[in-house]
């Protein structure tokens, strides 16, 4: 089970890596960050976490629409890091996402 120390531990791995410029493995343990923050959320709504990303993406839409949106659109740069070098401005993009689901979702230890 996915915890707030774990969802923090993997921030702060993601800013290490962005701190010395490697945007595209920041930018997988943002990804990393999002999803563990999102199942969290899920875990505490509907007492199941989820199991893979289409389950991810089903019970975000039904639950939770908002971040469903934001998942939906930011998706195709997750997969992009399985075969692309992702650049600053993207990783930047990436990184606000999280930082403020985390403060939106107040996630602390």
């Amino acid at each position: 089970m996915i915890t707030n120390k774990q969802i923090l531990i993997f921030k702060a791995s993601a800013d290490s890596l962005y701190a010395s410029k490697d945007y595209t493995s920041a930018t997988i343990l943002y990804f990393k960050t999002l999803f563990a923050i999102q199942d969290i959320l899920l875990l505490e709504k509907t007492g199941e976490s989820p199991k893979d990303h289409n389950q991810r993406f089903r019970k975000l839409e039904h639950n939770f629409p908002s971040l469903y949106k934001e998942l939906d659109i930011e998706f195709p740069t997750y997969r992009d890091t399985y075969s692309k070098l992702i650049d600053k401005t993207t990783c930047d993009r990436i990184r606000r996402i999280v930082e403020n689901d985390i403060q939106k979702h107040n996630i602390k230890e």
